[in-house]
């Protein structure tokens, strides 16, 4: 008898809060090892926990879990845009998968789940902002769509890196 997975993109719950932290640890390493300075990228890591992510989750901040079967992959939040320059209304603040899940289309399809959860509550076009460096990052945006529009800085230990801007409407 064969085994069949499903894969649920639902609203994060309390009891997601360790696998998120997992997801967002392995996901940040892997994504900004040699790219974010070691001990502020530790730091930065180290500081979002279980219990970091189970206090976002019952302030009912928008974050969505994709799930294969019973393992969270990876997660996503949103909410309101924080440039005040771009004239987007919602912003995908983050959207992670554990590095073994990626590549295989769940980012695409954790992206559109947060596209659309945004656009419910009324929010007309959206904006990511990734590193510059960050190329895994800059592709995904760009095969989705997104037109690079705006750059700016982040700072981590001194420092300076750039970020991009890409905005769908």
């Amino acid at each position: 008898m064969k085994t069949k997975l499903t894969i649920d993109i639902r609203r994060a719950e309390e009891k997601d809060a360790s696998a998120i932290a997992d997801v967002h640890m392995e996901a940040w390493l892997g994504a900004y090892s040699g790219i974010i300075p070691h001990r502020a990228l530790t730091k930065m890591v180290n500081r979002r926990g279980s219990d970091w992510w189970r206090n976002a989750i019952r302030r009912a901040s928008a974050i969505l879990v994709v799930e294969i079967g019973d393992v969270v992959a990876g997660y996503a939040t949103m909410g309101r845009n924080r440039a005040r320059e771009l004239p987007q209304q919602g912003e995908i603040y983050e959207l992670y998968l554990r590095p073994e899940y990626q590549g295989v289309g769940l980012g695409t399809r954790l992206f559109d789940a947060a596209r659309e959860k945004l656009s419910r509550h009324g929010l007309k076009g959206l904006v990511v902002w990734a590193l510059e460096e960050n190329d895994g990052a800059l592709s995904f945006y760009q095969g989705t769509g997104g037109r690079d529009v705006a750059e700016g800085i982040e700072v981590f230990d001194q420092k300076a890196l750039k970020k991009v801007a890409f905005v769908w409407e």
